[in-house]
């Protein structure tokens, strides 16, 4: 499988704060499920991630010119290679249905996926570079902001994303695969 390579590439060219980034999270643990059979760890990353992942594959078949998220893999100043890893985001969403298909949903995904990105969330802004603006902890993109103090930029961070993303998304895999 690619999720080896890929740790390795990224640990070497990035370094290991670059595993807290959620996608990267959710890469992981769809590789332990369909080793171990394990349906909660395949669910969680639906409900963390799906919609994600699907604005980084729409955006990426845009040029990286409709939200941003995929520009960086038409940055020729970075190495093709390397932005060519980054093709995991295409391949997560189809992976992710398929699983959902076979294992059917977990409701307990929700709250495990809402736990587990607060404490992601929390080291990525108390261990990391406000520069990487890893999982946006300091700002929307890839800068900081600076209208509102980072902690209460963060708290709202942690509150959107459960309330505007993984609720809908585990409403309606509740509904499709439930």
């Amino acid at each position: 499988m690619a999720t080896p390579l890929i740790a390795a590439v990224y640990w070497r060219s990035y370094g290991p704060a670059n595993f807290l980034w959620l996608s990267d999270i959710a890469l992981a643990f769809t590789l332990v499920s369909l080793l171990s059979r394990e349906r909660l760890l395949a669910i969680m990353p639906a409900v963390g991630v799906l919609a994600l992942e699907l604005g980084w594959a729409i955006d990426f078949l845009a040029g990286g010119r409709l939200i941003g998220l995929a520009a960086y893999m038409f940055d020729e100043r970075l190495s093709l290679p390397l932005r060519s890893l980054s093709l995991f985001h295409l391949a997560l969403p189809p992976t992710l249905l398929f699983l959902l298909s076979k294992f059917g949903y977990d409701k307990r995904a929700f709250v495990f996926q809402t736990l587990l990105t607060w404490v992601v969330l929390l080291i990525s802004y108390n261990a990391t570079d406000p520069e990487k603006n890893i999982n946006w902890v300091f700002g929307p993109g890839e800068k900081p902001q600076h209208v509102i103090p980072p902690p209460l930029y963060l708290a709202l961070e942690m509150t959107a994303l459960p309330l505007l993303v993984f609720l809908p998304t585990h409403l309606i895999l509740l509904r499709l695969f439930g």
